[in-house]
């Protein structure tokens, strides 16, 4: 019997509205014990969004409280197994390099900032842990509606599968600080809000209706909280725990809608800070509710510091959301490839070999699991680029991929992949390519071996007719012999195959050869 593990991780998210930290007790059998939760306000968004860069005072108040979080980290000691994040409020600031570096320097934290994908990808991981919630969206057609202080991000699942998805730059700080110079101007503020917010939405709204969703999730931090608090009476068995009825939802917007921030401060007993976001969080819910046929709102509660506690548990042990967190990602990649107009079956295949390649000559290329899906998405969407013209696909797929907002990838890992779908055709990366030698020597290394192994995959569906069944992969000292298992015709295939054979010797240090065999 394997022994049971425990460790203490961290989890700290630099947020434009709060700096929150999370430490938790994980063990090796998948189980996540919370033991301390800490939240404090920052200007950071504030910051960011109304003069585009955060003030030095900002950034020592910053320094100063993630000071006493690293303090804590000390006192429980965890040393490595910890991560510190920065969302949009980072992100999206001109001096976002300073401030990481004062960080580093003052309290000797190491923040990353990432992206939407990843910052989805995190919070779906703390969803896919919270009961309900995966069971309406592995069961049924459900719109997820994040509403944070920098964007609002509406995705929409069926039967586990991303349908749609989509990042609104919305968020209810934001929100505030874009139209604050007319608060002062006009006696209906909320009104001129619910204005913005219908001019940046109306296009979502008739796919959004078509779908006839009756399911809602919402998630938004520490406003959702406020308004789930006000709402605490309209829980109901049928809707289960933190449910949000949809009429009670509507008569607090209808009662809050009027008052100005004061009056919400006092009325519903809120800080000044809070009061801010509170009535644009209210407004957006409202305004996304009513595009579905919903009873209410499902709100778990959950942070983007749960999701992160999860993750570093699924890399510590072998959890089972390892496996959902791939099945995820390949599910956001999928929508992509239909948002593109990719050809399934193709892509499939081409998916398929280029896994079994890889799979077979690990000896060779001596690549990990990540490079794996690198190459797994890399070969759905390589012809991603067709969706804007058949001349120069390649590059197409390559600039298509790198702006993509594929579910738990970086943007480094995304330009990595980009790479490896623009060279899996006849061109070869070359060093008066400047976006392959702006990479690092190592990225450059595994884009090559990948892009090598693409090109014999996608070489044997050259036809697109999927006519070999199986491919299996035999190594002598010198030589790479690939049995292709099929009852046609692989002329094509096999001289596509050959064209390529020269570029994965280099590469690969072997000479791939071929020989056909019946499949059975």
């Amino acid at each position: 019997m394997q022994k049971r593990e425990i460790r203490l991780v961290a989890a700290i998210d630099v947020g434009s509205n709060y700096l929150s930290m999370s430490v938790a007790e994980v063990s090796s059998e998948g189980n996540i014990h919370f033991v301390e939760d800490l939240i404090k306000p920052t200007n950071i968004g504030m910051d960011t969004f109304t003069e585009g860069r955060v003030a030095v005072d900002t950034i020592h108040e910053t320094c100063s409280t993630l000071r006493g979080f690293a303090q804590l980290m000390k006192e429980y000691r965890i040393k490595k197994h910890y991560r510190a994040v920065s969302t949009s409020g980072i992100r999206e600031t001109e001096n976002r390099e300073y401030i990481l570096e004062q960080i580093r320097l003052q309290t000797g934290l190491d923040v990353e900032i990432i992206n939407n994908a990843q910052e989805r990808f995190l919070t779906y991981k703390a969803l896919r842990n919270h009961l309900q919630c995966a069971e309406l969206i592995n069961s049924n057609t459900t719109m997820i509606v994040n509403i944070r202080s920098g964007g609002v991000e509406i995705s929409i699942y069926d039967a586990g599968n991303l349908k749609f998805t989509e990042y609104i730059k919305l968020g209810s700080l934001r929100l505030r600080e874009t139209l604050s110079d007319l608060e002062t101007m006009t006696i209906d503020f909320p009104g001129v809000m619910e204005e913005f917010i219908e001019s940046k939405i109306y296009l979502l709204k008739s796919t959004i209706k078509k779908l006839n969703i009756k399911y809602f999730i919402g998630l938004g931090g520490q406003e959702l909280n406020q308004i789930y608090r006000l709402c605490c009476d309209s829980r109901s068995t049928e809707g289960g725990s933190n449910f949000i009825a949809r009429s009670v939802l509507s008569e607090l917007y209808k009662k809050m809608r009027g008052m100005s921030n004061d009056q919400i401060m006092d009325t519903y007993d809120v800080s000044k800070k809070e009061a801010e976001t509170l009535l644009p969080s209210l407004i957006l819910l409202h305004s996304f509710i009513k595009m579905t046929d919903a009873e209410g709102i499902s709100a778990p509660m959950i942070s983007l510091r749960q999701g992160i506690i999860f993750d570093l548990a699924d890399n510590l042990f072998k959890t089972p959301g390892r496996e959902d967190a791939i099945n995820d990602i390949i599910s956001s990649v999928w929508y992509f490839a239909e948002k593109y107009g990719v050809e399934k079956k193709h892509a499939s295949c081409v998916e398929q070999t280029a896994l079994s390649i890889f799979d077979q000559t690990r000896k060779l290329h001596r690549l990990g699991k990540r490079d794996r899906l690198y190459l797994q998405v890399a070969a759905i969407l390589h012809d991603s680029g067709n969706y804007s013209g058949f001349s120069d696909h390649e590059w197409h797929s390559y600039n298509n991929i790198r702006i993509c907002n594929i579910m738990g990838l970086s943007d480094n890992e995304l330009n990595l992949i980009a790479n490896v779908a623009r060279y899996h055709g006849y061109e070869i990366p070359s060093h008066v390519d400047e976006s392959y030698i702006a990479l690092r020597s190592k990225n450059r290394i595994t884009i090559s071996k990948l892009a090598a192994i693409l090109k014999l995959a996608e070489s044997l569906d050259i036809s697109h007719n999927q006519r070999i069944r199986n491919v299996e992969v035999q190594t002598t000292r010198d030589r790479v012999v690939f049995y292709l298992y099929t009852n046609h015709d692989t002329l094509l295939e096999e001289w596509d195959f050959m064209n390529h054979a020269q570029f994965f010797e280099e590469v690969m240090g072997m000479q791939p050869l071929l020989k056909r065999k019946r499949a059975i």
